[in-house]
């Protein structure tokens, strides 16, 4: 009787702290939304989205050009993320023999741990000079990217891993048994089989870098411009919000809130394409 209670007990337990996630997050969107929404109103949708012009002093609101910093700044991050997190999934997963994967997995996950501020400091004092050898003033989208890549390495790498694990054994044995050696096999079998995970890890990992902040303040220059390469500073949607959010007022104030609106549905789009992309892989390992 006391196990069924028990149960009962932590049954509801489970399903109210769920329900306050839900909420919690629906109130977060109901105020940004609220705050936000006289900007809309007043700017217009399509004029705030694709403005190339940011002026506070004369009212003029259009957030293209950081929305292009952060869609650069993700996008650069990603080319040099993807082959080394996939690279290093593939080492733990399969290459590495035991004890070094015993020290390598922490050394990932503590990676998750550091404070981006931190990664801000190391990229203002060895990346930003290294790029400024280039050209330019070294703070740029290329900066930031760079330092971003370092940020999200962790989240694809984890899942990436995670996803290669899962690949049903049968697989790797049936193509060593037909004569592939161990990089046919994860080249042609694996890597194919755990394509959605991966692709999951991606997503997530764009999610994580489209949301960074500090970090991006402190490489990236701020330059409220659009970036015409990669030497070329720039600023984030979301760096845009934090250096001007304490000062601002009015239809300012508002605009940063509509800013955090497009953000926050540019994160939903992004994890519910990785939720999806995570449950056709696990339905298809189901049936296989």
């Amino acid at each position: 009787m006391n196990h069924v209670i028990i149960d009962r007990t932590a049954k509801h337990v489970v399903i109210i702290c769920a329900s306050a996630s839900f909420v919690i997050l629906g109130a977060i969107f109901i105020f940004t939304l609220r705050e936000g929404l006289p900007a809309f109103q007043q700017i217009g949708f399509i004029n705030f989205l694709f403005g190339t012009e940011w002026r506070p002093g004369q009212e003029m609101f259009g957030i293209l050009p950081m929305g292009l910093g952060s869609l650069l700044v993700t996008l650069g991050a990603m080319v040099f993320a993807i082959p080394i997190g996939l690279a290093c999934a593939i080492l733990l997963a399969e290459i590495a023999p035991y004890r070094i994967r015993q020290f390598l997995r922490p050394t990932v996950e503590l990676l998750v741990g550091i404070p981006s501020v931190v990664y801000g400091l190391v990229g203002l004092m060895l990346i930003v000079p290294t790029v400024r050898q280039i050209g330019g003033t070294g703070f740029s989208i290329l900066a930031a990217s760079l330092v971003l890549m370092a940020m999200v390495l962790p989240t694809i790498i984890s899942i990436s891993e995670d996803s290669l694990r899962a690949v049903p054994k049968g697989y790797k044995e049936a193509a060593l048994a037909m004569g592939a050696n161990q990089w046919q096999m994860i080249w042609h079998v694996q890597i194919p089989a755990a394509r959605s995970g991966i692709v999951a890890g991606i997503v997530l990992g764009m999610g994580r870098a489209i949301g960074e902040t500090m970090a991006m303040i402190m490489v990236i220059g701020n330059a409220v411009v659009i970036p015409d390469s990669p030497l070329s500073p720039g600023r984030t949607l979301t760096g845009n919000i934090a250096v001007e959010i304490m000062y601002a007022a009015g239809l300012h104030r508002d605009a940063l809130f509509a800013t955090g609106v497009i953000l926050f549905l540019v994160i939903l789009v992004l994890n519910t394409l990785a939720t999806i992309a995570l449950r056709r892989g696990i339905r298809t390992q189901g049936v296989a």
